[in-house]
């Protein structure tokens, strides 16, 4: 049984993938995917106090490799149906709850540490809000890229409206808000008016229960994101304003396509964590 930690990143780690068979041990660099997401999220545990991390999957040989490697890890269900769901499967059976989880998808392998950091600092400082996650404020030139990007993939890329004191007003597949005579304010503004929501979440316990308890958003279904639930039952999500230091973004990793990106990017500007 895990002792007591306060903080808890859960690493949901499914094996089974159509575009990419048994991702999460599918090697990037020379390393495989699942011991990558764990390196970031020891780095993140070793200088947060009563901060731990455990990987939750539902297939036995993701267990046996993180046994192998000295990685925490934990069974969950089959049944499970995203990532949230895994990680409160995985927070369930312990005998002390954490205050705070923070879900870092397995299939994450180039999420900046400091990103979680960012989380947890917010966390320990705002005790008003319940869900916490990173948005990226664009300049002109990454607002120019999202929206060609969107005549492509037009639901790639997820913005949010953000209110003064720093809280999500509004998520959407959608490039929010519409911008009126764009050409004044690109004279005006010294960034575009538009923030990324980055799909990295981080929860307190009351609100990762009450997520399955609540009514679904009429909202949640046709954009296809779960964190509506949280808006449409009044539960404050703060975003955490990040940057990414210089180095080329990328999210998820599912495909072999994305695998030879995320080489690539490793080869342009190194690894994230250093060698356990």
């Amino acid at each position: 049984m895990m002792k007591q930690h306060k903080i808890l990143i859960v690493i949901p780690a499914r094996y089974a993938s159509t575009r990419l068979p048994g991702k999460p041990l599918v090697k990037i660099a020379g390393k495989e995917m699942i011991k990558r997401v764990a390196e970031i999220a020891e780095s993140v545990a070793r200088k947060h106090e009563s901060c731990s991390y455990v990987v939750a999957t539902d297939d036995d040989k993701i267990v046996d490799f993180c046994t192998l490697h000295h990685i925490p890890v934990t069974m969950t269900s089959e049944t499970c149906k995203s990532g949230t769901e895994r990680c409160w499967d995985a927070v369930q059976p312990m005998e002390y709850a954490p205050e705070f989880i923070i879900n870092l998808q397995g299939d994450n392998p180039l999420c900046p540490p400091w990103f979680i950091d960012q989380l947890i600092d917010s966390w320990e400082k705002d005790k008003e809000a319940q869900v916490f996650t990173p948005c990226l404020h664009l300049s002109w030139e990454e607002y120019d890229r999202m929206k060609e990007a969107k005549q492509s993939t037009p639901y790639s890329g997820t913005t949010v409206l953000v209110d003064k004191f720093g809280y999500a007003l509004a998520f959407s597949k959608m490039i929010i808000p519409a911008i009126r005579k764009e050409e004044k304010l690109r004279d005006l503004l010294d960034k575009s008016p538009v923030r990324r929501h980055i799909g990295l979440y981080a929860y307190t316990y009351d609100a990762l229960k009450n997520y399955f308890e609540e009514e679904p958003s009429p909202y949640e279904l046709p954009e296809g994101l779960e964190q509506m639930r949280f808006l449409h039952n009044r539960i404050l999500v703060k975003m955490v304003e990040v940057d990414y230091r210089g180095r080329k973004s990328m999210s998820g990793v599912d495909s072999p396509e994305d695998v030879a990106r995320a080489e690539q990017l490793i080869a342009e500007f190194g690894e994230l964590c250093e060698e356990r």
